[in-house]
């Protein structure tokens, strides 16, 4: 609700990509989750705000009905703004029977569903990023982020890392999603690390020397992307008189050449890393190299937007932008998804997407961890992606 404040009633409706939902979409959502995988279930004598929501804001959950295609969510101006607010309200309230239960399987849910809130928390701010920035107007969201682009970014600098047997996925402990199980052990190579995120100056540079427009440097699914969307800069950049401009949430700044690039898709990380030499890192190297660091960083609770990396070692491993890996989504070895309809949360989309690591500022602080697994399309980029470089090691 905070992160909707800024918003005026016209903005909760508005839908200007089918990746995106509109606002009022995500309050819907997120209440409906409380109430079909909770009150329904637990709450013998529960009254439905709504029965046709089910149908209305079901995201992708075959097992439990129908869905109303994502695509045309901002069609939707019933349910009203204040409706999906009462809507809150009601199920707020019958939560509270449930909040005290002793119910393990009650307890698993609700923690199942905050956790899934604060993913719509993000995709809250990104979703919003989008409606506002692909106005021609591309009004602010939040006051003035004055600085952010002032202090400079330490330099690139690579450092090595032992291959050899390592373990990755969840260890035990605190809440984590069925696709960071089961840990197990997987064999690196010796390879290396960038110690921060590719800037904006790196990125433009790769764009001036043509990057663009050699296919040499693409995936052919990638090549063939750029051409039909005609892509030639990240979302949200645009060049006036030579020079560049990007959208940020306090509106349309001067690009400033010490911030990450962000809202990059897949192929564009691919590409830019052949550029300049290098690849992607797996999401095992990764995982690796962020097991041994304290999860800190520049999440939704800071400012809004990617800041440059002032610590001379490793950093901006957590938070600031979420870092493609070479990695394509699929099971781990063992891999047992939720029983019944939770089990569609994650293992129904391994299929064609690739693994992004460490969260982005958009992130609600707390909710990543080294094995966290974030997925999406190669061509997806409203998210706040970004690149981290990595090398193959011969140590002969």
């Amino acid at each position: 609700m905070a992160l909707c404040e800024p918003l005026e009633l016209e903005d909760y409706g508005v839908q200007v990509i089918g990746e995106a939902s509109p606002p009022k979409w995500h309050l819907a959502h997120t209440t409906w989750f409380f109430e079909t995988f909770l009150l329904k279930p637990f709450v013998a004598d529960y009254r439905s705000f709504n029965p046709e929501f089910e149908y209305l804001f079901n995201s992708y959950y075959d097992g439990v009905g129908e869905q109303f295609p994502r695509p045309e969510r901002g069609t939707l101006s019933r349910p009203t703004v204040s409706e999906v607010m009462a809507y809150r309200r009601h199920v707020d309230e019958a939560m509270r029977l449930l909040l005290d239960s002793d119910q393990a399987q009650v307890r698993d849910r609700v923690v199942l569903g905050l956790n899934h809130e604060q993913q719509h928390q993000e995709l809250l701010v990104t979703d919003i990023k989008a409606n506002l920035g692909l106005n021609p107007l591309r009004p602010a969201y939040v006051g003035s982020m004055a600085g952010t682009g002032e202090v400079p970014s330490v330099p690139m600098a690579f450092t090595e890392y032992s291959g050899g047997i390592a373990q990755i996925g969840a260890d035990g402990g605190d809440f984590r999603f069925d696709n960071e199980n089961p840990r197990h052990r997987v064999w690196l190579d010796d390879f290396s690390l960038a110690n921060r995120l590719v800037t904006n100056a790196e990125y433009a540079a790769f764009i001036a020397d043509r990057g663009y427009e050699s296919p040499a440097l693409w995936l052919s699914e990638g090549w063939r992307w750029r051409r039909e969307h005609s892509v030639g800069a990240p979302l949200y950049w645009r060049e006036v008189d030579g020079t560049w401009f990007e959208y940020r949430l306090d509106g349309e700044q001067p690009l400033a050449p010490q911030l990450p690039v962000t809202h990059i898709s897949h192929f564009e990380a691919d590409a830019y890393a052949r550029w300049a030499g290098a690849r992607l890192p797996t999401e095992a190297e990764w995982e690796s190299v962020a097991r041994e660091h304290r999860v800190a960083g520049n999440f939704a609770d800071g400012v809004l937007h990617p800041l440059p990396a002032t610590d001379p070692g490793l950093s901006q491993l957590f938070g600031d932008c979420w870092e493609w890996t070479s990695s394509a989504y699929t099971a781990y070895p063992g891999f047992e998804p939720l029983p019944g309809a939770l089990g569609e949360y994650n293992g129904k989309f391994m299929s064609g997407q690739m693994v992004l690591r460490g969260g982005s500022c958009a992130t609600p602080a707390g909710h990543v961890r080294a094995s966290y697994r974030n997925f999406f399309y190669p061509p997806d980029r409203w998210q706040f992606t970004g690149i981290r470089l990595a090398k193959s090691t011969n140590r002969s």
